[in-house]
């Protein structure tokens, strides 16, 4: 069958293109948070100080989380966190990568899906697919999530060839780089725009992306008495977890160690108010069809879901923690 040529696509730069969101979204850290009910403020407390009591162990916190996190404006809070010590591994899916780029290289990002996909423009601009698949090739021995915040915080692709970033103190990638903190991204083929560049290397992409997953499988191995948070993220950071979890219990159980003890907070907008500690509902409850909660739930760990905007859960999350 023949192939799709990507060579053929006119693409545009990036600047002709109207983006819904910019910098002014960013949430300060130092501002106040949004006012939330007694309930869910009491649960914060409860985990802030899970949190708290991980970072003196020195076991992991992990935090996971999708796209609409870097697009409402939470990461100046995220950099503040893994500056405190509260964040020991970062997991998202490519979207997060490219709205993190994004507002880093020309402080905007989020394109009207309906009005380029209905011109067959959607995706299609010059830098994004270019500068992104650029790094990951020249750097995909460094893993996925790296190699974007290489090019970020080094603001190069290679020796020679310079990248500005006017605003790279913005992004969670570039700051996990300086950090050292790993930042795994977990894409899906054809999923992100990226893929439809004529630069993109879907063997340079599956080797970075190999990486990546192999990073979060060790933290994971790490995380009895940690603390794994999951914002936004209903698809990858469940589906991703369970199996790194598996592939961890199974060296623990060779060497006779346990992989039990530790919390799952979760936090997404579908309603449900399930008490997950209780195990899984009955199929006749609608929180049965919580997908991802149920995921979570067999996990064996202390799963608990909390139904908030993200933006109220991190903001005071973080007032709390600091």
């Amino acid at each position: 069958m023949k192939l799709f040529d990507r060579n053929r696509l006119r693409l545009k730069p990036l600047s002709e293109r109207k983006s819904k969101t910019d910098l002014s979204v960013m949430i300060v850290p130092g501002s106040a948070p949004p006012e939330i009910s007694l309930g869910n403020f009491s649960k914060l407390e409860k985990i802030a100080s899970v949190i708290k009591d991980s970072r003196e162990k020195g076991v992991p916190i992990v935090f996971a989380f999708g796209a609409h996190l870097i697009k409402n404006g939470l990461s100046l809070l995220m950099i503040e966190l893994m500056r405190k010590g509260y964040v020991q591994h970062m997991l998202g899916n490519g979207a997060v990568s490219i709205h993190d780029w994004e507002l880093a290289y020309q402080g905007k990002t989020e394109e009207d899906v309906r009005k380029y996909l209905s011109e067959g423009q959607f995706g299609l601009w010059n830098e994004t697919g270019g500068y992104i698949n650029q790094a990951i090739k020249k750097y995909s021995s460094l893993g996925y999530g790296k190699a974007v915040g290489k090019l970020i915080s080094k603001e190069r692709l290679g020796r020679f060839k310079k990248v500005n970033h006017p605003y790279k103190e913005f992004s969670v990638l570039g700051n996990a780089f300086n950090l050292g903190i790993p930042v795994t991204i977990s894409p899906q083929i054809g999923a992100d725009i990226i893929y439809t560049h004529p630069k993109c290397s879907g063997a340079a992409i599956g080797k970075a992306a190999d990486i990546d997953f192999r990073k979060f499988a060790s933290t994971i191995s790490n995380l009895e008495g940690g603390v794994y948070i999951s914002i936004g993220s209903a698809i990858t950071s469940p589906m991703v977890f369970e199996k790194a979890l598996s592939m961890a219990r199974n060296i623990a159980v060779q060497g006779n160690k346990s992989l039990k003890n530790f919390n799952i907070i979760v936090n997404d907008i579908q309603e449900g108010e399930w008490d997950w500690s209780k195990g899984e509902p009955s199929k006749d409850n609608p929180a049965y069809y919580l997908r991802f909660m149920k995921t979570f739930a067999r996990t064996g760990g202390n799963s608990q879901y909390l139904c908030m905007d993200n933006r109220e859960f991190l903001h005071n999350l973080y007032h709390l923690l600091k």
